[in-house]
């Protein structure tokens, strides 16, 4: 029995995310052993002797070819097991504590931005030109030329220090849904911000494009039905294909982001764990994390493809002519 296009789109794309998730581990792999291995001189400290640091790195396997020392790790990790930190802690344990810390950070952020992103842009293209797609664009071309870091900069010092709404550092989100509320208000922000520039204005032009020149617009105005309607029923739903796909095509930079902003606001995830271990070259930690991220965003990138085919009954039928 034949599968579905859906399904076989599916299968495309988890070969495709196998592939990559596989390229990442080997490049971060190649990246650092190419950086001075000190990781021994560490966990023995400065006071340690050659041949102490020599014991040590045959002891770890550190001083085996790079072929041996990543089939190793690779097949570990097959397994479930993410190697051990310099300070002998279990990498999957660390990132069962911090990990879900920066997932609660990036849906917040990713739930605000599409959010606000979709109102905007509604409202913006229901009257181009007008006072709120003016306004709307005064504050994405804010969006678009900020980074998240200068963004969560200048919140830290309006709504922490000078209005003193919320907490200039967020010691963790927990506690609630007030207490999440007040601590993941001002990371979550930095965030997304930008992102909410980026998504209101594709969202805005696709809406007014659709609203301008498609066919299927003119037949439900022909109907009768109110301009809101037709914008918020037809171009609207149409106009998710290209939301998604910006969402999909900006999750690995979200992810990325998260790293700075959970430094600037003390937040413990594992983005601040990926810069602690940057500098204290913890090779485990940085391989592991690095692959949880690219997981993260392969997710994202998968999830995208299977909204395509809830949203689009002509994928899941294969009626489509690619």
């Amino acid at each position: 029995m034949a599968r579905s296009p859906a399904l076989r789109l599916v299968g495309r794309r988890l070969g495709a995310a196998v592939i990559v998730l596989w390229g990442v581990t080997l490049l971060t792999f190649i990246v650092m052993s190419t950086l001075p291995n000190d990781t021994a001189q560490t966990m023995l400290g400065l006071h340690a002797t050659p041949a102490q640091v020599a014991a040590l790195n045959k002891a770890l396997g550190l001083n085996q070819p790079f072929w041996v020392r990543y089939w190793r790790w690779l097949v570990q990790a097959l397994h479930g097991n993410l190697g051990t930190t310099l300070e002998g802690q279990s990498v999957n344990h660390e990132l069962a504590i911090h990990l879900p810390v920066t997932l609660e950070l990036l849906a917040y952020a990713l739930v605000i931005s599409v959010a606000l992103a979709v109102v905007v842009a509604v409202l913006a293209a229901r009257r181009p030109n007008g006072i709120a797609d003016r306004i709307s664009l005064s504050v994405s071309m804010i969006g678009l030329s900020a980074s998240p870091l200068v963004v969560g900069i200048i919140l830290v010092i309006v709504f922490a220090v000078q209005v003193g709404w919320f907490p200039v550092q967020s010691n963790g989100l927990g506690g609630g849904l007030g207490s999440f509320f007040v601590q993941g208000t001002l990371p979550a922000a930095s965030l997304g911000f930008p992102l909410f520039a980026i998504y209101t204005r594709l969202l805005r032009a696709d809406l007014v494009e659709q609203m301008q020149r498609e066919d299927y617009i003119v037949t439900a105005r022909a109907k009768g039905l109110s301009p809101w309607r037709v914008l918020i029923r037809h171009a609207l739903r149409n106009s998710m294909f290209t939301l998604i796909t910006v969402i999909g095509l900006n999750l690995g930079t979200l992810v990325s982001a998260a790293a700075i902003i959970e430094v600037l606001f003390s937040v413990p995830g594992v983005g601040s764990d990926l810069l602690t271990a940057i500098g204290n070259h913890d090779s485990a930690l940085i391989e592991g994390i690095v692959f949880v991220f690219a997981l993260i965003t392969v997710a994202g990138n998968l999830a995208a493809d299977l909204l395509y085919a809830v949203l689009d009954p002509r994928i899941r039928h294969g009626s489509t002519n690619s």
